[in-house]
């Protein structure tokens, strides 16, 4: 294989991603939602903010909020659930939360299901985060500003990422949910201080 065949095939693939990205909000519909009765004013509660054994000067009670969804579009057989600070100082945002292989059959997760695996659905596995660890990490930016955190839940044609496992890294579970995606949910909820 040639340098400039490989060039072709990784600039067709970029494409073919870029393509089934862009196209997921409109296969999701206006039906496709994700709340919380924790966020209801859009604002994160002290509960749900990063402790101080994380040492970066918070001290909240770092349990990951009670989640609802509906109207997941036709076909989904599995979701995948993130939560990313886009405003996190780092240039590329901050990933709090992932969690993988949702069943389609789930419609919600209990307040402090990051924190007691028996709480998640059967199947659902949290990887990876900007941590460094699988699990919920809440939000606590720098001092003096306030940041947008994006939950977003992605409704899936397959009912497993296959290659991922507890260590895998945000980008990656990012890249194979954008593959797979039928639709997607947001919720977004502010935190500063």
């Amino acid at each position: 294989m040639t340098m400039m065949t490989m060039k072709a095939g990784v600039a067709a693939l970029t494409m073919a991603c870029a393509l089934v990205v862009a196209a997921v909000p409109a296969l999701a519909g206006d039906g496709f939602r994700l709340t919380s009765t924790d966020l209801a004013d859009g604002r994160i509660g002290r509960d749900h903010v990063l402790s101080a054994d994380y040492g970066f000067g918070c001290d909240g009670g770092n349990q990951s909020p009670q989640l609802s969804w509906q109207g997941a579009p036709s076909g989904t057989r599995s979701f995948v659930l993130t939560l990313h600070d886009p405003d996190a100082p780092t240039g590329i945002g901050w990933t709090h939360w992932v969690v993988a292989n949702i069943p389609a059959d789930a419609g919600s997760l209990p307040r402090g299901a990051a924190g007691d695996p028996a709480m998640l659905p059967d199947g659902a596995l949290q990887t990876r985060t900007d941590f460094g660890a699988p699990g919920y990490g809440g939000p606590c930016p720098p001092e003096g500003s306030a940041h947008r955190y994006v939950f977003t839940l992605t409704a899936l044609a397959v009912d497993h990422l296959p290659p991922v496992t507890a260590d895998a890294m945000p980008a990656l579970v990012g890249f194979l949910a954008g593959a797979n995606a039928l639709g997607t949910a947001r919720l977004e909820a502010r935190y500063g201080r």
